[in-house]
């Protein structure tokens, strides 16, 4: 039996790694309420307002129903609404939606302990299961993006791709859902008493009592109480909050501490007509003000890889423009990037970037990509280190994306070593999609060089994904804070 009472995320993570491993253990998780916080939905009158605006309509019936609900008359009153909106749009218009939804806004609500939790299943070798009684349009997008490839849902019925407006089958509610879940367990051979399942609501006791590790996540009240006789763990996840008000001015005089920054660093080396030592000033003097001003503090690990050697192609996991701040903050001087030509319309990262040397490539060419990175080997024989995001882009998560060889393959012609650089919170500090940022702390973790001169470049598929691994293995077990741990106070 799980151990009662409120337990901190380091404990439930602890508790996976020493427990039973392999995939025959099942993690089952609820959706709404679970791995992801929910929306308000709109009062009466909005709604009677937004009856024609179909496409919105369509929207709002996808996301306000994603916190799951708490009793029966909620979810006959949610299949009600869907079913009836639904009818008659297709499969892949829903489809298209709903991922379209999640880039833009759904994203934002998963859970960052419900992704930690997932991530220590996925190194335990157990199979993943999401459960939930909505749709697969709702859910979908959010399990690919976590990686989970089980997931059960409430299966709408279609006729020659369009939406009929039935379920197709049983919802997975209440006892369904349980059914559901008991049924892939024995489909997959899920040893139930060995494994886990994380709920929030009334109507998911039956999915908690049915496995030997249930954990009770933000529960309401039914199930805080049920949690407590029954001696199941308590799990508190924290939502993640929109901007507010004081996070909008904060951003307004960290975006003028950045321009004053980088003004007072080019005065300060006005004299000089060293472009390479003006640039440098420039930049560390705007990341210290952005910091100041912000109230975002650095705390980092292996601060000594940072400093030598040097040159060296870093790389680093992309989630958020204050990568940027970040990295200028670790590296100090004598660094350049690569970055998206899109970065150049941006009227305070373009100009900065492109005085700093920058080499910015189109990613939609990819023969003009390569041949703008040419030069970049020149600039490392020449002593200038390089930064570069191995994924490509920003994730939406702090999952770790596939790493392209670019980055590698210049290290390679240059002889210079790789450096990873494990960035850990910034996108809960600046959102993908969001210039707001928010007061917090950037843990950074700067793992020791590696050297390539041996890799050959024709094969070396291998060694890259060893590579995208120390930044999966160091995001799940952040490494104790060593000698040289530095933390920027402001």
């Amino acid at each position: 039996m799980s151990e009662a009472g409120e337990r901190s995320l380091d404990a439930a993570v602890a508790a996976i790694r020493s427990g039973p491993r392999g995939p025959r253990v099942g993690a089952i998780f609820d959706f709404g309420g679970t791995v992801v916080h929910g929306f308000t939905p709109p009062s009466g009158p909005r709604r009677m307002l937004r009856r024609r605006a179909t496409r919105r309509t369509l929207a709002e019936s996808l996301l306000t129903s994603i916190r799951g609900a708490r009793g029966e008359g909620e979810y006959e009153r949610f299949l009600q609404r869907t079913m009836h909106t639904w009818a008659g749009h297709s499969e892949s218009e829903l489809t298209e939606l709903g991922e379209n939804l999640f880039r833009r806004t759904i994203y934002g609500h998963l859970y960052p302990e419900a992704w930690r939790l997932i991530r220590a299943h996925e190194a335990a070798g157990h199979t993943i299961v999401l459960a939930t009684c909505l749709t697969r349009f709702q859910v979908l997008p959010a399990a690919t993006e976590l990686g989970i490839d089980h997931v059960l849902y409430t299966p709408m019925a279609v006729r020659d791709g369009v939406l009929t407006g039935h379920v197709d089958g049983k919802p997975l509610w209440r006892t369904g859902k349980a059914e559901a879940v008991r049924r892939f367990a024995a489909t997959h051979g899920l040893d139930l008493p060995a494994s886990y399942a994380y709920a929030d609501a009334a109507p998911d006791l039956p999915l908690l009592d049915m496995t030997g590790h249930p954990t009770a996540v933000n529960p309401d009240p039914r199930v805080a109480m049920e949690a407590t006789e029954r001696g199941w763990p308590v799990l508190t996840f924290r939502p993640r909050a929109p901007a507010r008000l004081r996070d909008i001015a904060r951003t307004a005089v960290g975006f003028a501490g950045l321009l004053g920054g980088a003004a007072a660093g080019a005065l300060a080396t006005s004299g000089t007509r060293d472009r390479r030592r003006m640039a440098d000033a420039m930049i560390g003097v705007a990341a210290d003000a952005t910091l100041r001003t912000t109230g975002v503090r650095i705390r980092i690990v292996g601060a000594r890889h940072a400093r030598a050697p040097r040159p060296a192609v870093f790389l680093f996991n992309h989630q958020s423009q204050f990568d940027m701040v970040v990295l200028a903050e670790v590296l100090g001087a004598g660094f350049t990037g690569i970055a998206k030509q899109e970065i150049t319309a941006n009227p305070i990262f373009g100009p900065l970037l492109r005085f700093t040397g920058a080499t910015f490539i189109d990613r939609s060419d990819t023969e003009g990509a390569r041949a703008a990175l040419i030069p970049v080997v020149d600039t490392l024989r020449g002593g200038l280190s390089l930064v570069i995001a191995p994924e490509g882009t920003r994730s939406l998560t702090p999952r770790v994306g596939p790493f392209k060889k670019g980055a590698f393959h210049i290290a390679i012609q240059a002889g210079v070593p790789v450096i990873p650089i494990v960035i850990r919170n910034a996108g809960e500090i600046a959102w993908r999609n969001s210039a707001i940022v928010r007061k917090g702390i950037v843990d950074v973790a700067v793992l020791p060089p590696i050297d390539v001169s041996g890799w050959d470049p024709q094969r070396m598929d291998a060694e890259i994904d060893r590579v995208r691994q120390l930044f999966v293995d160091t995001l799940l077990d952040w490494p104790a804070p060593d000698s040289d741990a530095a933390l920027t106070t402001r």
